[in-house]
Order: structure tokens, then sequence, then C-alpha cells
């Protein structure tokens, strides 16, 4: 496990993850997992709430190439990326392969029934067990209650979290003890792998550049995220490299 601005990201690759959750979902035990990249984490250096909410998480993966190469500088020469999408896949290869039932939980419907559609087209033997797609305005006590019943007696146990970041880290922490599965928080893998958003080509994500595709595809939803957080994660990168970024608790 490596600090990266004072966020604990975990020394994993797609084979260690995966079997990790494998295991837990055999367990059946409530767990939640997060793909880090450096929104995530600059929304967790300006919230003290959403700090916690990732390093209390099970498993945090350095989804984001910036995070790879500052793991690289700390010490873990052999770090590479695990990408949320990219891991839903592995995930879902032996899903199907040891007979876990998966669920969806996010997007929206048109989103979620191509995601379904073309999931099971892939993969034969996998069970889905549950998916919804939530309703983008608050929701009330008792429809979460019915939501949480609905997973459980699934018998869902993988739980795909589709809400975007930050809300489905604060969602799956919220719901760790009380949904019986292993929920992993996968941004926007559903609109990727539904067929429904482009992702970037290899090389770009290699460099470090899927932030500039992603701005180019979607200008008006992401320049802010990206013209913010970007060049102050460059700022508190090299922070963090020299020993002068201040720790947390």
């Amino acid at each position: 496990m490596t600090s990266v601005i004072n966020i604990k990201v975990d020394k994993t690759n797609y084979e260690a993850a995966t079997r990790q959750i494998r295991s837990w979902a055999q367990a059946r035990e409530s767990r939640y997992v997060c793909v880090a990249n450096v929104h995530m984490l600059m929304e967790a250096y300006d919230s003290t709430k959403f700090r916690d909410i990732l390093n209390d998480a099970d498993m945090v993966t350095p989804d984001g190439m910036p995070l790879v190469w500052m793991m690289r500088a700390k010490g873990q020469g052999g770090q590479t990326r695990v990408y949320g999408p990219t891991l839903m896949l592995h995930v879902l290869n032996t899903a199907a392969n040891q007979n876990l039932p998966v669920g969806f939980y996010g997007s929206k419907p048109e989103v979620l029934d191509e995601l379904v559609h073309k999931i099971l087209a892939r993969y034969e033997n996998l069970k889905i067990a549950f998916s919804c797609s939530p309703s983008f305005e608050p929701i009330r006590v008792e429809e979460d209650a019915m939501t949480i019943q609905k997973i459980n007696e699934s018998g869902t146990q993988i739980l795909f979290v589709g809400l975007g970041c930050p809300k489905q880290e604060i969602w799956m922490a919220d719901h760790r003890n009380k949904v019986k599965a292993v929920m992993i928080g996968v941004g926007a893998a559903f609109d990727f792998h539904a067929g429904l958003k482009p992702q970037a080509p290899a090389w770009m994500q290699l460099m470090g550049l899927e932030w500039l595709f992603r701005l180019f595809t979607e200008p008006l939803r992401l320049w802010k995220r990206y013209l913010y957080h970007n060049p102050r994660f460059l700022v508190l990168a090299v922070a963090d490299l020299f020993g002068m970024l201040k720790t947390t608790d």
C-alpha cells in the first residue's frame, strides 16, 4: 500500500485484485472497492469525509496513470494500472467461471439495458441476478431499504456500482454491512461497455492522456473537472514526492 497525496492506494494488479474480489464474494462478505484516479484523489483532498471513505475502503486500485507513476516513484517499481472498465471485465469473467451472481446498480435505464444485453452476449455462463437504475433524485429511506432487500434476496455476490465519483464511493461506504456483496465502483464503465461512449486509445491511456480524450468527447461536462483538478494534483504530487505535503490523520 502506498500513500498518494494522503490516500492509501493498494499495490496490486488485475489478477491479484480479481482474486481478492472473488475470495470475498465466495465468502459472501460485504466489501467495497474503489478505482482511484486524479479526479477521485482531488475530491478526497478537498473533503475530509470523502478522504476517510477512500482510506476505509477494502481495496483502492490505481486506475489513473498519474497514480501509477507516483507509486513507482515511491518505490513500487512494478506497479501497473488497474483500470476500472478492464477490471470489470476480469471480474465478470471470473464470476461467469465460478458461478458468482452479479448485479449492476447505476446509470440510466437505457444504458443499463444495453449493458446487460452486451455483457450476457459476451459471457454465456454469467448470471445477472440484479440490475437497477436509481433515480437521480435523493433516495428516500424506504426506497433504499427496498433496494438493499432486493439486492440481498437476488443472491448477488458482486455488485458493480456506476453512479460516478464521488457519489458511488459514498453510496458503497454507506451500504457496507447492509449489502451482502462485494461492491465495485466502476464510474463510466457502464457507458463504455454498453457501447454508448468511446474509450481512449490504448496509447493515450498509457501516456496518461485519457483525460484529454474524455475532455474532447465531453467538453461541457468535464472541462471544469480537469482544468480545476489536474494542475492542483501536479503541484500536490511534487510536494508529496519531496516530503513537503502536510500529512493527515
